[in-house]
């Protein structure tokens, strides 16, 4: 039940003891201030009391000039239970610890009530008088300045309670900035670099996470660099050899097609560690309709005689895309239904309202995957179940997550029932673009 985020655990444990402190200051204040203070009232009272029925201890019946006299001096009255209800006895709350304190004074079994208002009026049935009550205003307490304690007490811990979250927030300020830029290097946008502020931990944190993330940009750098230079000094010799094939003789026409077809595969491999080590970063993507990337896709794709039927939903909100990368994820899943199956291939796009999120499926009916490697096959080098074939370099599906991933989305296999595989990417949408086609 509590709070997972160390800022709401921060605040939780602040208002908590907040709240102790409170509820002890509440209990002090009761015990040690208000308590003693109607005690006290309570003594001076019972005093009062007995001096009205000094004489009814004797069996001498209350005087009523006596009574007169004492409510002019003092503004204490006796009244019979029907005349104190008429002047508000219904309307008073009775308190035990009061009564109990007043029966002790007055050596017998008092009641003690007290209804609010301005004045407050002390009621006091007398175990000398059962029946009467003795009416006593209290000018100089009042229940305002009780709601003013509570209201006291209350803004205390309200702003007590506010300035624990502020505090909380500008604390754990510096770790949210931290856990957004963690997430981008994750998805390869390395140009974030933290501003180091906050406590002392937090700005060693920050200072560690900027030295990391310009290590893992230098080393993507040097990656790329190393298999750009891999990549010249292969396809300067393969170029040789395509070179020295096409002056071999017609006789050897069998061989020249053979060592062609191979160079055309190595330099298709070439190509794929190319594309695995390239990152696209936010500067390149711009908001796009995925709908108009697909068709693209779908019409180049035609050329392979195999029937393609697109069907795409008709008002799709915009996607931040990099047009180019995303070509090329979905002719890698288009082409990989089409080597994988003999049948029609199907295209659809929608878009799911729950997920926020443009959803696009590409369907064929081949021998799919085992459901123990649907997740495996995205890893490099990995190219799944024999009935899916084995050739190509391994990096296909690889090159697709790390493209779909760095857009911010999502893409699964799934067998598809009667046989064959889906292939789903989901791709956030666009905030503003959604918005504004809804209005």
């Amino acid at each position: 039940m509590l709070p997972r985020s160390a800022f709401g655990q921060t605040v939780f444990f602040v208002g908590a003891l907040l709240l102790i402190n409170q509820v002890v200051s509440y209990i002090t204040v009761t015990l040690y201030v208000f308590k003693p203070t109607f005690e006290q009232v309570n003594l001076m009272l019972a005093k009062q009391v007995k001096t009205v029925f000094i004489d009814w201890e004797n069996g001498v019946e209350v005087d009523n000039s006596v009574s007169r006299k004492f409510f002019e001096i003092t503004g204490i009255e006796v009244m019979t239970q029907r005349e104190a209800y008429v002047n508000g006895l219904g309307q008073a709350k009775e308190y035990t610890l009061l009564s109990r304190s007043m029966s002790e004074q007055l050596n017998g079994s008092a009641r003690v009530r007290i209804s609010q208002g301005d004045p407050v009026v002390y009621w006091v049935e007398a175990p000398q008088a059962p029946g009467y009550w003795v009416r006593v205003p209290l000018s100089g307490l009042s229940e305002t300045k009780m709601e003013f304690l509570v209201f006291y007490l209350s803004s205390i811990g309200f702003l007590s309670v506010l300035g624990g979250w502020l505090f909380a927030r500008h604390l754990n300020k510096p770790l949210k900035s931290l856990q957004i830029a963690a997430s981008r290097v994750g998805v390869g946008d390395f140009s974030t670099r933290l501003v180091e502020e906050g406590s002392t931990e937090v700005i060693e944190v920050t200072r560690a996470f900027n030295k990391m993330s310009k290590g893992i940009a230098d080393l993507e750098s040097d990656r790329r660099l190393l298999m750009a230079g891999v990549s010249h000094d292969l396809r300067t010799p393969l170029t040789r050899i395509r070179l020295a094939t096409e002056m071999m003789s017609d006789e050897e026409d069998y061989l020249r097609e053979g060592i062609i077809d191979d160079i055309e595969d190595m330099n298709a491999i070439i190509d794929q560690f190319i594309e695995y080590l390239r990152h696209h970063n936010g500067a390149e993507m711009s908001a796009d309709d995925v709908n108009t990337v697909i068709e693209e896709v779908v019409h180049a794709e035609q050329q392979h005689q195999r029937p393609i039927h697109l069907q795409a939903e008709e008002y799709l909100p915009a996607v931040m895309m990099n047009a180019v990368a995303l070509k090329r994820v979905f002719t890698n899943m288009i082409e990989n239904a089409i080597r994988y199956s003999e049948q029609d291939i199907e295209v659809t796009t929608e878009y799911s309202p729950k997920h926020r999120a443009v959803i696009v499926k590409v369907m064929d009916r081949g021998p799919g995957i085992p459901e123990s490697e649907l997740e495996s096959v995205f890893e490099p080098f990995k190219q799944g179940d024999q009935a899916r074939g084995s050739e190509g370099s391994g990096l296909g599906l690889a090159i697709i997550k790390r493209i779909v991933t760095t857009h911010g989305g999502k893409v699964r296999l799934r067998n598809r029932d009667g046989g064959g595989l889906i292939a789903e990417v989901s791709l956030p949408a666009y905030r503003g673009k959604l918005e504004e086609n809804n209005n």
